[in-house]
């Protein structure tokens, strides 16, 4: 179990990203009750739940892992030539999660104009 996860610096930084423990959910393929977990100490990360929270949040694995708490293992880089194609994937998956919001965001004004 990982020791001294720390809530508030989760809390801040899905706020900045304009996030929710929903959205971490889904991008760690957990339920809601399992990253409830996490934000209690109760449950550790995997590396590559490390991997998934910090592009999720727009931090490095290491910060997010240091966060998470003192156990928690930090995913090793890629090898070799892979690490430009993970930084791209990572990135394309940004901004894929941006375009999926908007969409959804312009769906509820439509919803809204049409009910409204």
């Amino acid at each position: 179990m990982a020791l001294f996860f720390d809530q508030e610096w989760f809390d801040a930084k899905l706020k900045e990203a304009g996030r929710t423990r929903d959205d971490v959910a889904a991008a760690l393929r957990l339920s809601r009750g399992q990253v409830d977990e996490i934000w209690k100490d109760q449950r550790e990360l995997a590396p590559q739940e490390v991997a998934a929270l910090a592009a999720l949040l727009g931090k490095t694995p290491a910060e997010t892992a240091n966060k998470a708490g003192v156990s928690t293992p930090v995913p090793a880089p890629p090898k070799g030539g892979d690490a430009a194609i993970m930084a791209k994937l990572d990135e394309m998956d940004a901004r894929l999660i941006r375009i999926e919001r908007a969409v959804a965001d312009l769906q509820s004004l439509i919803l809204a104009t049409r009910n409204g």
